[in-house]
């Protein structure tokens, strides 16, 4: 009988274990058929970075069909924004250029006629993403005989969002940062800020009434005031309210002399928007606190935010959750991303819902420790949309990155026999 060696008994098991390891490790790179993002996320939660490349990337909407369009600011300079479509093949998301040249686009939206409606500056357009001519057509501004959006400014961009009726809510950012004038000089807190007031108010929510099937405006109106910048807002899928984020004021520490700084002052805030409404902006902060500028103003005639978020924490885009692929606590859930520079941004939160179904219950970090990494930068969240299948898009305009945040059900530990 010939001896046996024990070390060709060990080559098999060490060879399927090394390679069990391997394939461990990889799948702990992927995030689905993408390559996982370095970031923190819930147990069964992961995010996959399914597109990069692009420069000042704004603004994401997947599609039925599996395609994803993406809208590129190009950067602050005029006319170097662009628009792209995501198609995914079996080696990944494939980019492709539909449209370029666009005046610093930010906002896209579907509309109720299928059609996609993009805001750039003192404009929205439309365009069938089946057209593979990219042919858009003026829905405000432009050449579309209605008025142009002002897009002047500290903050010019164009968010957008209809409601169930199929009319058009459109972002009218603030020209300034708390009404202050030239060179910073402090606003008159005897007079009203010219800028908040008025039949063409800055600082404002627009409603833009439509008529259907053309998709053409029927007439507008300021629908809410008081509003530094609306770059997040959602229809709430039950109640079908407006909920907007809000983006407030920096360098309050510079009229309150007991703060070193703003890093905590004042909060962003969730508003739930109602007709004529006022919510404040710039006389009041927080729960309608004076600010410094005005410190004699009467804030409990505006609307106070329904809930406080991070001071800094930049919300710039924000969805209501319908679907299916998260756990059921995250149904209406609002996923808002915090796109701030600051120690409060670099996360992708879900609000859970109240009693009432509001976003008003539990916070939950769904991506944090977005901090900078090898090969990866600090996130900056802008868009977030949610897909047919019910993963959320969200589109990261630091590194020009599109990242899908998916859920599988935990594997069960085993039990043993």
């Amino acid at each position: 009988m010939m001896p046996i060696d024990s070390r060709n008994l060990l080559r098999p098991a060490l060879g399927a274990a090394l390679s069990l390891m391997a394939f461990g490790a990889a799948a702990a790179d992927q995030c689905g058929a993408a390559p996982r993002l370095a970031v923190a996320t819930p147990p069964g939660f992961c995010a996959g970075i399914v597109a990069g490349g692009f420069k000042f990337a704004r603004g994401v909407q997947p599609l039925d069909n599996g395609d994803v369009l993406v809208v590129d600011l190009g950067g602050w300079e005029p006319n170097q924004g662009s628009v792209w479509t995501l198609h995914p093949g079996p080696s990944g998301y494939q980019k492709t250029l539909l449209m370029k040249n666009v005046d610093r686009p930010n906002g896209i939206v579907l509309g109720p006629d299928g059609l996609v409606y993009v805001g750039a500056i003192k404009r929205v357009f439309r365009f069938d993403p089946r057209d593979p001519d990219g042919t858009t057509k003026d829905v405000i501004g432009g050449n579309s005989g209605v008025e142009p959006l002002p897009g002047i400014g500290r903050h010019p961009l164009t968010a957008l969002r209809f409601d169930t009726k199929g009319d058009l809510y459109v972002n009218v950012g603030s020209g300034s940062d708390h009404c202050e004038g030239k060179k910073g000089k402090a606003p008159d807190p005897a007079k009203p800020c010219a800028e908040a007031s008025g039949a063409n108010a800055l600082g404002a929510l627009r409603k833009y009434q439509m008529q259907w099937p053309a998709g053409t405006v029927k007439s507008w109106e300021v629908h809410a005031t008081g509003l530094r910048n609306s770059m997040a807002l959602a229809i709430h899928p039950v109640t079908h309210a407006l909920w907007q984020g809000e983006n407030s004021r920096d360098a309050i520490h510079v009229a309150m002399k007991t703060l070193k700084n703003d890093n905590d002052l004042p909060h962003d805030e969730l508003n739930l928007i109602e007709a004529k409404g006022n919510y404040g902006w710039p006389y009041c902060y927080d729960n309608n606190v004076a600010s410094p500028e005005y410190p004699a103003a009467k804030c409990t005639k505006y609307r106070a935010p329904v809930r406080l978020l991070p001071a800094h924490a930049a919300p710039l885009g924000m969805t209501f959750y319908t679907g299916d692929m998260f756990p059921p606590e995250y149904k209406h859930s609002l996923i808002m991303g915090f796109h701030g520079y600051r120690e409060n941004g670099h996360r992708l939160v879900a609000f859970l819902p109240d009693a009432q179904g509001a976003p008003l219950g539990k916070m939950i970090e769904l991506i944090s420790d977005w901090t900078a990494k090898p090969n990866q930068s600090a996130g900056a969240p802008v868009d977030v949309k949610q897909a047919r299948d019910g993963a959320i898009f969200l589109i990261e305009d630091r590194s020009g990155r599109v990242v899908r945040l998916q859920y599988d059900l935990p594997a069960k530990a085993s039990t043993g026999n």
